[in-house]
């Protein structure tokens, strides 16, 4: 299980007084305004505090308190916001973070060995999971009941029931 989450990355500086804009790396975006701290890059031993949240378009605009001019966050660019899993939101019942469903192995109902989830892609509607197999071939299934009825995280592995034609 992934100990650290990344909620957000760096992007650019906004003004001149130490404000930066974060693209969001959460399908909820307003949880940097349920956040008091973050920490910063690989410095996992300092807490940024949070003093101010705003929104532009689709990016997050944060101060930190402490960082307070367009230098200090130039030096930061690109660099990933993270929060400690027990941090995270809380998860509702078949909730699961990415993180922790990369790299699972993918089995059909009759046991069948179809490969290793590499991605997920998030549509809006609902997700779309990349399982990719020994040779390198990419099979997207859709994240529904109807389709990966089970996800079983104790033995990391998701259990596929494809139609005709996926596989």
């Amino acid at each position: 299980m992934v100990e650290y989450f990344k909620v957000g990355q760096i992007v650019n500086t906004q003004g001149l007084k130490g404000e930066m804009r974060v693209y969001p790396l959460t399908d909820y975006k307003e949880r940097f305004e349920e956040l008091d701290w973050v920490y910063i890059g690989d410095d996992l031993e300092t807490k940024y505090e949070i003093e101010k949240v705003r929104y532009k378009n689709n990016l997050a605009v944060l101060k930190i308190k402490g960082i307070d001019n367009v230098n200090e966050v130039e030096k930061l660019r690109n660099r990933y916001l993270k929060v400690p899993r027990e941090n995270a939101r809380k998860l509702e019942e078949d909730e699961y973070f990415i993180a922790d469903l990369i790299g699972l192995k993918s089995f059909t109902l009759s046991g069948d060995y179809i490969g290793i989830l590499e991605d997920v892609i998030q549509t809006g509607a609902n997700d779309v999971y990349v399982i990719k197999n020994e040779e390198g071939k990419e099979f997207l299934i859709p994240a529904v009941k109807k389709f990966v009825p089970e996800i079983n995280m104790e033995d990391k592995k998701i259990i596929i029931d494809p139609i005709e034609g996926m596989i």
